[in-house]
């Protein structure tokens, strides 16, 4: 409800599209995707202000229901899934799964509870849909393609967060809405999905679609094109081969040997719009952040090997002149890559990261730093400060809100992530709102990855830049509690 209520309240205004809006092409659609989604696709834009600043966004009323006749839902793969897939070569039995399981400190019976819940749900969707006559198709991520995305009127995420970025990735048609449904809300936080009550009870929220008592909210996001020497712009979906380090140098290092491809070439506009973030640096920082997200156990081994490699390149803000840098990496990120969803779980002696927002963790500051950049201010100011925990606590959460913006919000919040400075490089700004950023590689074994799921290569001699454009906004719904 706060969410929703945050929407609402603040006043709206359309804004322009930003020094991106020179590279806009046509608009995706025709008049027959609009009148069958009922609406012309249009809708307010609104500049965040107040606080917290990603709730002070307003989405656009609907002209009409929206009353889609094909939808394709993209459910998740459970973990009680995956493992069954890890291990499908050395054909073990349940029994024999259920040992390894156990060795492993995972609960079967936990992880095929889960399963039976998402799978009950999906199912709940599913029935849901076909009583109003609606034609569906469920595919999994390894059938979710280009073809099956201009199939249908509207995408369903049935998943969580990662299987609504999973969703979003491939819809590069504005009109076409994305909607996420959380099919686990006691495990998965779903901050991009409908709020948890439709998971029981999609019919209320059809009826609702139908009505037009909801609010398109368009979602920026980061498109990305490739040029130089040496690039590749063949991705590596990560969630679907679920790499070890090893085996993500090697994925990398088969495609250098077997792909030939020209010394240079000119901009290549990535097949995939970042919804969250864009990370780019060396791939042992990206490959740790991701493990992080993936599996926390692999990443716990890891770590007493591993030694961050420092990530040097070039980067130009806004057009302006290039500097050089190093540092662990950087980060892009959208208005709603901004929100901070970070929080652990412990289940069963296992900590699990439900949700990850990397932005705001390299950005945000604790309490105990304002406590003493507000000591040494009173100190060396000779002013009076009523340094109590009240107000360093309201520094503090103002500050850190600060780096939270709207969804629809057409700008980028980049961040330096540790950055290098001595008489060599410099980081004249570790973090700002802008509207275009290039990045030129010089590093050895380089991944930019978009959403946590999808990698590119990004070596020495390969420049990417990364804008928003108005053509790339998802459509998503905001519905009331």
């Amino acid at each position: 409800m706060t969410c929703y209520r945050g929407f609402l309240l603040g006043s709206c205004r359309r804004v322009a599209g930003g020094r991106a809006a020179a590279l806009r092409g046509p608009g995706a659609g025709g008049p027959a995707a609009r009148s069958r989604l009922g609406g012309d696709g249009d809708g307010w834009r609104h500049l965040g202000q107040g606080q917290p600043r990603e709730l002070a966004g307003c989405g656009s009323r609907p002209d009409g229901g929206f009353r889609p006749s094909r939808v394709v839902v993209v459910a998740k793969t459970t973990r009680y899934e995956f493992e069954q897939q890890r291990y499908r070569y050395a054909e073990l039995s349940e029994e024999d799964l259920k040992q390894l399981l156990a060795l492993k400190g995972s609960s079967y019976s936990g992880l095929l509870e889960r399963h039976h819940i998402h799978t009950k749900n999906v199912e709940h969707i599913l029935d849901s849909l076909r009583k109003e006559g609606i034609e569906v198709r469920l595919v999994k991520r390894r059938e979710y393609d280009e073809e099956t995305v201009r199939w249908a009127d509207a995408v369903i995420a049935a998943g969580g967060d990662g299987t609504m970025l999973l969703a979003a990735s491939k819809v590069l048609d504005r009109l076409k809405p994305v909607i996420g449904v959380n099919t686990d809300p006691e495990r998965s936080e779903g901050h991009l999905c409908l709020p948890v009550r439709y998971t029981h009870s999609f019919p209320e929220a059809l009826q609702k679609f139908y009505r037009g008592e909801f609010r398109w909210l368009w979602r920026q996001r980061i498109r990305l094109y490739l040029e130089g020497t040496g690039i590749n712009p063949i991705p590596v979906d990560l969630h679907e081969q679920q790499l070890s380090l090893n085996q993500h140098s090697r994925a990398f290092n088969i495609e250098r040997v077997h792909d030939e491809r020209p010394e240079v070439s000119g901009p290549q506009l990535l097949p995939v719009r970042a919804l969250n973030e864009v990370f780019i640096g060396e791939s042992l920082s990206s490959r740790m952040s991701y493990s992080w997200a993936v599996a926390v156990d692999n990443l716990r081994r890891s770590i007493p090997t591993l030694k961050g490699l420092a990530s040097y390149y070039e980067i130009s803000v806004d057009d302006g002149p290039w500097e050089k840098q190093k540092s662990s990496g950087l980060n892009l990120c959208t208005g709603t890559g901004s929100k901070a969803c970070m929080f652990l779980e412990l289940k069963q002696e296992r900590i699990y990261v439900v949700f990850v927002s990397r932005s705001f963790n390299i950005n945000r500051v604790a309490t105990q730093a304002v406590e003493d950049v507000l000591n040494i201010a009173k100190r060396q100011g000779n002013v009076s400060l009523p340094l109590n925990r009240e107000l360093v606590e309201k520094v503090t959460n103002e500050y850190n809100e600060s780096l939270l913006y709207s969804p629809e919000e057409p700008k980028i919040l980049f961040s330096i992530r540790e950055p290098i400075a001595n008489r060599v490089f410099s980081s004249s700004r570790q973090r700002c709102f802008t509207s275009k950023v290039c990045v030129r590689s010089r590093c050895w074994d380089a991944c930019m990855v978009v959403d946590g799921g999808t990698s590119f290569e990004f070596n020495d001699g390969a420049i990417a830049s990364m804008m928003i454009n108005k053509e790339d906004e998802l459509r998503t719904v905001l519905l009331e509690q």
